[in-house]
C-alpha cells in the first residue's frame, strides 16, 4: 500500500481518486513536522509529482492508525522503516492545552540545557552563585582602575546582581537580605558556591546540594545582555513616524 504525506496541496476530489487506487494520504501536517518526518523516514520533500523519483521515497513495512490507550485519539504509526533517521518522538498527554504547553516548554528547556552541556562540557554552581562571584571580582577590578572604565565596570558588576535578586524575588524571599547574605558568603567567608536555596529559603553551598548548571547557559545570557545594551547605547536619536 502506498502512503503519501501532504501538508495542504490536496482537495476532496484528489483524496477520492487516491483512495480508489489504494493510496493512503496523511493530511494536515504542520510545516515543522514535514522536516522531522523526512529525517525519520529517510525521504525527501517533493513539491510536484513530476519530481517524485525512487531515491526521494521512504519505505516502511507497515503504516496504520493506532488508538492511544486511555483516549480515543488516533495517531499514524510507521513500523519497519528501512532507513530510519536519528530522531525521537516524545508524546505528551495532559488534561488541557495549558498543561500540554507547560509540559512542552519544560521539555524544551531541559533539551536546551543538555545541548549547552554537550557543546561546552563545563558545570558551575547554580542559584545565582556565579553571578555574585563575578560581580565581586569585577568590583575589585574596578577599584584598581580610574576614569570612565572604572564606572562602567562597576555598573556591569551591579547589573549582574539582578539575577540573584530576581531569583530570590520569584521564590518569595526577601531579595535585599538574600543578596546581602550572598555577598557576605562570597567576600568574607570565601564560599564561592554559595547560592540561593529556594526549598529552605536560605543561602547554601550549591555544590553540596548538587545544584549545578552548564557554563554555557550563564555565559550566553551575559553575552546576549551585553550585546543588547551596547546596541541600545549606539542609538543617538529616535524618529517617531505617525
Amino acid at each position: 500500500i502506498q502512503k503519501s504525506i501532504l501538508r495542504d496541496a490536496y482537495n476532496e476530489l484528489s483524496l477520492h481518486f487516491l483512495a480508489k487506487m489504494g493510496i493512503l494520504v496523511v493530511t494536515d501536517i504542520e510545516r515543522p513536522d514535514v522536516e522531522f518526518i523526512c529525517r525519520t523516514l529517510g525521504c525527501t520533500p517533493v513539491a510536484h509529482p513530476d519530481g517524485m523519483t525512487a531515491d526521494k521515497l521512504g519505505s516502511a513495512e507497515h503504516v496504520g492508525d493506532v488508538v492511544m490507550p486511555g483516549s480515543g485519539h488516533k495517531v499514524v504509526k510507521f513500523t519497519g522503516v528501512q532507513n530510519p533517521g536519528h530522531t525521537m518522538t516524545v508524546l505528551l498527554r495532559g488534561s488541557n492545552d495549558l498543561v500540554l504547553k507547560e509540559a512542552n516548554r519544560s521539555i524544551h528547556d531541559a533539551q536546551c540545557v543538555v545541548r549547552s552541556l554537550v557543546k561546552q562540557r563545563a558545570l558551575i554552581a547554580g542559584g545565582g552563585a556565579p553571578e555574585v562571584e563575578a560581580s565581586l571580582r569585577l568590583k575589585d577590578a574596578a577599584m584598581e582602575m580610574t576614569g570612565m572604565d572604572s564606572y562602567c565596570m562597576k555598573a556591569f558588576a551591579e547589573a549582574l546582581e539582578v539575577i540573584p535578586f530576581t531569583l530570590a524575588e520569584n521564590a518569595g524571599m526577601k531579595p535585599i537580605d538574600i543578596v546581602t547574605e550572598l555577598r557576605k558568603k562570597h567576600a568574607a567567608e570565601g564560599v564561592k558556591g554559595a547560592g540561593i536555596n529556594v526549598k529552605k529559603g536560605m543561602v547554601s553551598d550549591m555544590y553540596d546540594l548538587n545544584v549545578l548548571q552548564p557554563l554555557l547557559v550563564s555565559t550566553s545570557a551575559i553575552n546576549l545582555a551585553t550585546e543588547t545594551c551596547a546596541l541600545i547605547l549606539k542609538i543617538d536619536d529616535l524618529v517617531v513616524v505617525q
